[in-house]
């Protein structure tokens, strides 16, 4: 089983929360767990000089997925079917939640709301 890891679960762990507990159990029951490179660059932008070592060890323990052509298109037949209601949405957003669907993993966040294209799994930030 794949476990796509969002940005805002990525700073739950780093901070301590619940989402430590979660990813722990995860990999107890022998789940693959991951992340996108765009997550990646949004943690890493986002982090202080003071926390390399630790953003550093929790990404080594991460499978990064890659968002290939397949992914890409995906991506990009949402975004035109949300535009074309009038719903804007982020590009990454759609990428991250394309990587999930091709590699055929669920994806875990604390925004569901920025994910309507796809069933994801809600984990409250800080809960």
């Amino acid at each position: 089983m794949l476990v796509l890891l969002d940005t805002t679960v990525l700073i739950d762990h780093l901070c301590g929360r619940p989402a430590v507990a979660r990813v722990d159990r995860l990999l107890r029951d022998g789940a693959t767990v991951a992340t996108t490179a765009i997550n990646v660059e949004e943690v890493v932008r986002g982090m202080r000089n003071t926390e390399r070592g630790v953003v550093d060890d929790l990404l080594a323990g991460l499978v990064v997925v890659p968002i290939g052509e397949a992914a890409a298109r995906q991506a990009g037949a949402w975004r035109a079917e949300y535009a074309s209601r009038g719903t804007t949405l982020h590009q990454a957003d759609f990428l991250i939640a394309a990587a999930a669907e091709v590699h055929g993993g669920r994806l875990c966040t604390g925004n569901p709301e920025d994910f309507p294209m796809i069933s994801v799994e809600h984990w409250p930030v800080g809960e």
